[in-house]
């Protein structure tokens, strides 16, 4: 049966996208696997569950409506906390047209916020 080996994420600038996400999820670049090797690829500290993220280099802009989108659990400081933290990061609010209003979620359903990565890559963090 297959795994996720790794994540792939498009971007126009490997090193500004690389330093957005290290910090963000408190990740460490892969060492070069030979010298010259510029590949950014980001893993989880040992002992911590999650496939690494490389950054790839595309020629194509960031979708405003992706088909597929990484999804964080803010953790224990709270939704509001982290998303002040990865705004300061760099990443900036999304108005989304499809967020729920309070009244309009299901009373289990997780609160959460859209954001997008200085790449304009979109994400969602949750409570």
């Amino acid at each position: 049966m297959a795994v996720f080996a790794q994540i792939s994420l498009g971007v126009t600038d490997c090193d500004r996208a690389g330093t957005f996400w290290a910090a963000a999820l408190g990740w460490a670049r892969r060492p070069p696997r030979w010298p010259g090797d510029d590949w950014i690829v980001l893993e989880p500290p040992p002992g911590r569950p999650g496939a690494p993220i490389a950054m790839d280099d595309s020629g194509s802009p960031a979708e405003e409506f992706p088909r597929i989108h990484l999804d964080l659990s803010a953790g224990p400081d709270g939704l509001d906390a982290e998303v002040e933290r990865l705004v300061t990061l760099g990443a900036t609010r999304v108005d989304w047209p499809y967020y729920p209003s309070s009244g309009d979620r299901h009373p289990d359903e997780l609160p959460y916020v859209v954001l997008a990565d200085p790449e304009g890559n979109r994400f969602c963090v949750s409570a």
